[in-house]
């Protein structure tokens, strides 16, 4: 049977196709749609304390309780930026609220959504200045505010605060590995996801890489970016002479080349071909990268060829699953690298020693949660219980930082009006006052350059990839004495 399809329907059939194309969907959110970036039940909770007329100041902090296994023993803060940014601009549009209505079945009601949609941030925002070295339980954010408002940026200050802290906390232990030797953010390829890429890259530079590999990075935020050329670019061509030869004429100011793409030392005498050519036209070889294999020895083999070769000059570019342990390595094996490429193990912030194969989740266990409430205008401490290990530290909170010689001795959390803490540093900074910006936010040169103030404040003992002692944190006595109240009140009623 023949079936004819008329002009109609080509038609028909041509405008469903562009219709059905229309509707694919990156499922990235720009900015109009951050508000909905948070778990229903701070909604769900929102909605219950607007019907029970419950809407008290309260703070909360953001903090963490240990440092994931085989990430030593500090973290490097990242994210403040972005979480301001989140804050100040947070309001539900029209067409957010509809949604909200409609797909809850009218249990988030016109009342409340009417709420939502006047929403305007009016409380206070202290914080610890990103790059800050910190330790567990010390407040890194704390928000004062009414209930409602407060608990919608829960899931949004986690979400960024624990992925951009572990990223640079990583970055900063490579920095430490390599012993001032640079290294190339190398990992969008392998971030979870392309917000993570750019966040990964802010924060491995927070960090102290140099820089990066993805361009859009290097747009949005000014990181110096470079990159030398893939093994495909190689294997298109007949030979590896001819690809180097190719490259270094649209890049003769700025040759890397790739030798490892059939055998790293042949692939080193190219270079060194190439090298002598580019010399004729009044050009260097910038440089040589390994991608594989044993590094350790290819990089010994490899810079007595180019040593041999009057190459002295050109620099030698590591790459391929390195972390903080593996350059650990190769420093202490006196291995002729230059400059380190880090991607998947950076970006991922992987917690993982590849010397010994162990390791756990890599995930930060930042958390959010209430301190203290006001009550017939006077704040009064809450604490969650539920087990030893999670047990929280009631009131609002101050880190006081002691210092010696530009060295940090010890921090005291305690309470932000507390007294005798004299010569002591007060390291949260007001960010939001009122519901206005207060704090004057530095470039991310700016912000990396402190950090690398802060992490040369603290001691070598507690910098050690491994073997570090653990950093001497203590708890205010007023904390200490409402937490013991408060748990012996709940466990006794």
């Amino acid at each position: 049977m023949t079936v004819k399809i008329s002009h109609l329907d080509y038609l028909i059939r041509e405008l469903l196709s562009c219709i059905v194309m229309k509707k694919l969907n990156s499922l990235l959110m720009d900015d109009s749609e951050m508000p909905l970036f948070l778990d229903y039940y701070e909604l769900t909770s929102g909605q219950a304390n607007f019907d029970q007329g419950r809407n008290n100041r309260i703070t909360e902090i953001y903090y963490f309780r240990k440092i994931p296994e085989n990430l030593g023993g500090y973290m490097v803060t990242a994210g403040l930026e972005q979480i301001i940014d989140f804050i100040k601009n947070f309001k539900f549009s029209r067409k957010e609220a509809e949604w909200l209505k409609e797909s809850s079945n009218g249990a988030l009601t016109d009342d409340f959504l009417d709420y939502l949609q006047k929403f305007k941030f009016k409380g206070t925002v202290n914080a610890v200045p990103e790059g800050t070295v910190v330790f567990p339980n010390e407040p890194i954010i704390t928000i004062t505010g009414n209930s409602i408002d407060v608990q919608l940026f829960e899931t949004y200050i986690l979400s960024v605060m624990n992925f951009q802290t572990m990223v640079a906390t990583k970055a900063a232990r490579i920095s430490y590995a390599s012993k001032g030797k640079p290294f190339l953010d190398f990992g969008a390829r392998r971030a979870h996801g392309r917000d993570a890429a750019i966040l990964s890259s802010r924060a491995s530079y927070i960090g102290g890489a140099t820089g990066t590999a993805l361009v859009s990075a290097a747009m949005k935020l000014g990181i110096p970016y470079s990159g030398t050329m893939p093994h495909k670019f190689i294997q298109e061509r007949e030979s590896e002479l001819e690809a180097f030869r190719e490259y270094t004429e649209s890049f003769p100011n700025d040759a890397v080349l790739l030798i490892d793409t059939y055998d790293t030392l042949k692939g080193a005498q190219n270079a060194c071909i190439v090298g002598n050519e580019l010399r004729k036209k009044g050009y260097e070889l910038k440089g040589v990268r390994i991608d594989g294999g044993d590094i350790l020895q290819a990089s010994r083999q490899v810079r007595r060829i180019l040593d041999d070769n009057s190459f002295s000059n050109t620099k030698i570019i590591a790459s391929s699953d390195l972390d903080e342990y593996q350059i650990d390595y190769f420093v202490k094996n006196n291995a002729p690298i230059d400059v380190y490429g880090v991607g998947t193990r950076l970006d991922t912030a992987a917690n993982y020693n590849s010397i010994s194969k162990k390791g756990g989740v890599s995930a930060l266990g930042g958390v959010y949660k209430l301190v203290e409430e006001e009550e017939n205008g006077t704040f009064v401490p809450k604490i969650k219980i539920s087990s030893s290990d999670k047990t929280t530290l009631p009131f609002n909170k101050q880190i006081y930082r002691k210092m010696r010689n530009n060295f940090i001795l010890e921090d005291i959390i305690a309470r932000p009006s507390s007294t005798g803490y004299e010569g002591y540093q007060q390291i949260l900074v007001p960010v939001i006052k009122n519901g206005k910006l207060v704090y004057d936010f530095p470039a991310l040169k700016e912000i990396k350059e402190y950090a690398e103030k802060q992490l040369s404040s603290l001691p070598e003992k507690y910098r050690r990839l491994e073997d570090f002692e653990e950093f001497p944190v203590k708890i205010g006595e007023e904390i200490m004495s409402a937490r013991n109240k408060i748990i012996q009140e709940k466990l006794s009623s």
